[in-house]
């Protein structure tokens, strides 16, 4: 991985109350943890946190979670709540195959992907986060009608999420191949960093919003 170790990370992160620890303890009873009910928004591979927490601030009314499985990445989010604390944001250090252990049955609303690891090779299909065998954990966690956004720059992988929708038992209720030409997507849209830094450099971002097909 290019990701590079910062020393202490792991530590920080066990002592920070802005970090989730035992998060299977929570499952089906997080508005417990953020002390009121309210919609369950998760996003899956946060890095640094700038979309979730961007989000959370536009939206106090929604409880987030940002889930991130590399410390060296989560330091920097915890870090940026240090520095502008929000109560509806939470975060859990975690590998998103552990999904179902960590919420329950329809608690969550959205699920949010943002230019995840594509990981390139076909044997390693299963690993995607658009794959059929993470929309079906998905299945598991979301309400009937829940959503999941997923926005990248990476096409193959793009073209590998659609396929994956109809034997997953998905549909799509908007799909775009450039996200910032697309008015009525960009609408409301909050940039991550990579989406930043790859839409400045001329790179289409892509982007669908899908439900179940037996969730409407």
């Amino acid at each position: 991985m290019r990701l590079k170790n910062v020393p202490g990370s792991r530590e920080a992160i066990a002592e920070s109350r802005f970090v989730i620890q035992n998060p299977q303890e929570h499952a089906g009873k997080w508005n417990e943890v953020f002390g009121r009910t309210a919609p369950l928004h998760i996003e899956i591979g946060m890095g640094k946190g700038r979309f979730l927490m961007e989000m959370a601030a536009l939206h106090p009314d929604i409880n987030y979670i940002g889930i991130e499985k590399y410390s060296s990445v989560l330091i920097r989010a915890i870090q940026k709540m240090e520095e502008n604390e929000l109560a509806n944001v939470r975060f859990i250090r975690m590998d998103a195959e552990e999904l179902t252990e960590v919420f329950g049955a329809g608690e969550a609303d959205r699920i949010y992907l943002n230019f995840s690891d594509p990981w390139p090779k076909d044997r390693h299909a299963k690993r995607r986060l658009p794959s059929r065998q993470f929309l079906a954990r998905y299945a598991q966690i979301l309400k009937p009608e829940g959503t999941i956004e997923f926005k990248t720059d990476n096409r193959p992988l793009f073209d590998f999420a659609l396929e994956e929708l109809e034997p997953a038992g998905w549909e799509a209720e908007a799909v775009t191949f450039d996200l910032h030409a697309d008015e009525g997507l960009m609408q409301g849209n909050v940039m991550t960093e990579y989406e930043a830094r790859f839409s400045a450099a001329g790179n289409p971002i892509c982007k669908y919003i899908i439900h179940r097909r037996d969730g409407h």
